[in-house]
């Protein structure tokens, strides 16, 4: 084509030869010289340090030839020139080239980061190759699966080279330890007994063998509120929603059938402001171990097997009676919209009542151990969670609105208590035997955010505080340990005015 850059290379024809070429006349037969070009050869000159078109001076050609200065030649195993006039141009054309590369075959598909000083540098100081000598493109890897959260174009988790992404939202941690431990003397091991609660105005309420004792958790101020005598033991506080009135139900050891007061098992309302006990009712024949505020109802559930329905405005101890269990009930709790009531007996059942029925309206029978263990969900109505003793282990959720059993989690050991965060979808459980631990669940995928030790018997009592953030637990070991377990409802790390500041171990009484 008459390109005075190309090299020639001799092929002589000589005047009859089997070429059989057919010259004019003019034309001298001196030796004709062809030039054979091969595709190699071709590349070769069109990425030669000596290739330098003129400016003014157009090329014509049969086919195009892209520009090969993005491609990555040790993919293939092929070796570029090593003095490419090319090199360190079209930035932009590489890039895209890596991304595109990695789209198709995979961010582990020989991607490679541009080679610098820094990075061919390995930690021992030593000089290290930017590519490895061979990799494996189609080589075989298990599927993942997708978080529905991406935002990737090319649908891959993996952050790829040069390309910003959004900040990614670090898992929320949750701290190992409690901040504050309280000494509880005598703090009963009873699995059937419900002996700490926590207003909403911020005063905690322990249950210690005959006593009741106030913790203001603001001031740190404890407050004896009543001595039932050595013949009466505490079985369960119970606040009032609005934190005006603590309930105490009691058990008496010895049946005196001359006083009535000693014959049945009474539970008593105080007016924590005034520590002044204002009314005092009766009607169950054994101790009482659950109590369950619905606005001006109260619920006991005791080891009669009964459950009773008070009204502390009527002047009757109480309005209705609700028998369903077959031994002792230990778990009650209201929903949210104070419609339903879910009970727990030592009979292995959960029963679902409404305000007016006297007969449970659903009956659960899946758990194989006592059920204890009861927790509304704060978030979707009608969901309900419960836990089962030594034999069964397991949590189980259900939905009341359509009678349904959602799911179950069997966490290894006896399940003691539960409760929702109001703030986020995520409840914690305590357990006994054999781990004594606490687990902070996420609800629905139930995936562990924490596990908490300490206690070293089990963990028979939880309350949760008013701000949602913070959990409280007993145990026979008589202490009661405080944890931060829950975000704010702002997602905010800020203290709450809990003392979460006043670390160290003090003694409720």
């Amino acid at each position: 084509m008459g390109d005075p850059a190309t090299p020639s290379t001799t092929y002589q024809s000589a005047p009859g030869s089997s070429l059989g070429l057919n010259l004019p006349s003019t034309m001298s037969t001196t030796p004709l010289f062809l030039e054979p070009v091969t595709p190699s050869t071709h590349i070769e000159r069109m990425i030669s340090v000596g290739y330098q078109p003129s400016p003014s001076r157009t090329i014509y050609s049969d086919r195009f030839i892209p520009s090969r200065t993005g491609s990555n030649f040790a993919l293939f195993d092929i070796s570029p020139s090593a003095n490419s006039p090319a090199e360190g141009r079209e930035d932009g054309s590489g890039a895209y080239a890596t991304l595109l590369r990695t789209a198709l075959f995979g961010p582990d598909a020989g991607v490679f980061p541009p080679a610098t000083p820094e990075k061919l540098l390995r930690l021992d100081g030593k000089n290290s190759s930017a590519y490895p000598t061979s990799r494996n493109i189609f080589r075989y890897k298990t599927e993942t699966r997708r978080s529905m959260h991406s935002l990737s174009p090319f649908g891959f988790e993996d952050a790829l080279p040069g390309v910003s992404h959004g900040p990614v939202k670090a898992p929320r941690k949750v701290p190992r330890s409690p901040y504050k431990v309280l000494d509880a003397p005598a703090l009963q091991d009873d699995f059937y007994l419900n002996l700490v609660d926590w207003s909403a105005h911020n005063v905690l309420a322990v249950g210690l063998g005959n006593c009741v004792y106030l913790w203001n958790a603001c001031s740190s101020k404890v407050t004896k509120l009543c001595d039932l005598g050595m013949d009466v033991s505490v079985c369960s506080v119970g606040w009032a929603q609005r934190g005006t009135h603590l309930a105490v139900g009691t058990s008496n050891g010895k049946l005196q059938v001359n006083k009535q007061l000693d014959e049945l098992d009474p539970y008593r309302i105080w007016d924590a402001s005034r520590c002044k006990r204002v009314r005092t009712m009766e009607g169950h024949r054994l101790r009482i171990g659950a109590l369950a505020w619905s606005s001006s109802m109260l619920s006991s559930g005791s080891r009669d097997k009964t459950i009773l329905q008070r009204d502390i405005r009527a002047q009757d101890d109480f309005v209705n009676k609700l028998a369903g269990h077959k031994s002792e009930v230990c778990g009650l709790k209201w929903s949210y919209d104070n419609r339903e009531l879910a009970s727990g007996g030592n009979d292995n059942r959960l029963f679902v009542w409404n305000q007016h029925s006297t007969q449970p309206v659903l009956k659960y029978c899946e758990h194989t151990a006592a059920v204890k263990a009861i927790a509304w969900s704060p978030h979707l109505h009608g969901l309900l969670a419960s836990g089962g003793g030594t034999a069964d282990r397991c949590i189980r959720f259900w939905n009341t609105t359509t009678n349904s059993h959602l799911s179950c989690m069997d966490t290894g050991s006896q399940v003691c208590n539960l409760v929702w965060s109001k703030n986020v979808n995520e409840l914690v459980s305590t357990h006994g035997y054999s781990q004594n631990q606490i687990i902070v669940w996420r609800y629905p995928t139930m995936s562990k955010l924490a596990t908490l030790t300490g206690h070293t018997y089990r963990v028979l009592y939880l309350a949760i505080s008013p701000d949602g953030q913070t959990i409280v637990t007993g145990a026979g070991d008589e202490t009661l340990r405080f944890w931060n377990v829950f975000p704010s409802p702002k997602s905010q790390n800020t203290d709450s005015e809990i003392g979460a500041s006043s670390l160290g171990r003090t003694q409720i009484r």
